[in-house]
């Protein structure tokens, strides 16, 4: 991009100002997450950490030895709770897959206990490695890990498929993530540093922005990302999809894909819908 202009940024970037009606989507995954959690086995609030929203929800596989998908939600790292997504782990749930969903604290915190996108991906990697060690109980199989996420969440699921996780613990495995599905993940942070909507409560300096964008990271050593994106999404975001595959190239990257007729927030509910291409390559990835 050339240059940033605040308000074109805005138009690309606000989400909520392109979908008007996206209140009734928050409505709605409200309301099936919550007859999810009623109606399955599930573990609430179990806590991967003593921080400000450092709890997690387990779907216990119904059958040991089971794919793990972790989901985290988006909402700008700002917005938005683990309670409202339970509705993912019903379809996976009757695939036989363990479905973990993270909470985490959200920018910009408070002037006592501030929280940046840093405190955030930091507060991911310790979900997924309370996940790694915990998740067997719940009979899911620690080595085949598949982190999933929306919009912010699709970022962080980047971030986590390039960590070095022995940096982190020595008892952790170097691929504790096996795989990530990027579903319209921000994957270059550096153009929402100037999108006044949200700039102010992400407070990202030049340095942080680089830092935090997988786009300008080595491509992982292990591990692949498939990419999706809605195609009624902005130019912006169906950019940002495919420039993690540019990025990383095709062969980390061999899903790089957009869902027609689906829009920033109807594109996470074709996750959810068992006959839908988008839950249908979520499944392959599982065992890939």
């Amino acid at each position: 991009m050339a240059s940033y202009d605040p308000a074109w940024l805005d138009r690309m970037y606000n989400n909520r100002a392109l979908v008007p009606d996206h209140p009734a989507y928050f409505e709605r995954w409200a309301a099936e997450s919550a007859a999810t959690r009623a109606a399955q086995p599930c573990h609430v609030d179990l806590r991967y950490g003593d921080g400000v929203g450092e709890t997690l929800d387990v779907f216990p596989a119904p059958v040991p030895d089971a794919p793990v998908l972790v989901f985290i939600h988006g909402g700008y790292w700002r917005a938005l709770d683990k309670s409202e997504h339970s509705f993912i782990a019903r379809p996976f749930n009757d695939r036989g897959v363990c479905v973990v969903v993270p909470n985490y604290a959200l920018c910009p915190g408070t002037p006592g206990q501030p929280v940046g996108i840093d405190d955030i991906a930091l507060q991911m990697v310790q979900a997924l490695a309370w996940t790694w060690r915990h998740v067997a109980a719940h009979c899911g199989d620690p080595s085949r890990i598949t982190v999933s996420g929306h919009s912010a969440g699709g970022h962080l699921a980047a971030m986590l498929l390039g960590c070095d996780w022995q940096a982190v613990a020595p008892d952790l495995p170097p691929q504790l993530v096996r795989n990530a599905l990027s579903i319209s993940g921000i994957h270059d942070l550096r153009p929402l540093q100037h999108a006044p909507f949200i700039a102010d409560t992400l407070g990202l300096d030049d340095a942080q922005a680089r830092r935090l964008s997988p786009a300008l990271w080595p491509a992982p050593a292990r591990g692949r990302l498939w990419a999706v994106a809605g195609g009624d999404e902005s130019e912006e975001f169906q950019r940002q999809n495919a420039l993690i595959r540019d990025a990383w190239g095709p062969r980390t990257v061999p899903v790089c894909e957009l869902m027609p007729g689906r829009n920033h927030f109807s594109v996470l509910d074709a996750l959810a819908e068992p006959a839908h291409r988008l839950h249908q390559l979520a499944a392959q990835l599982l065992e890939a």
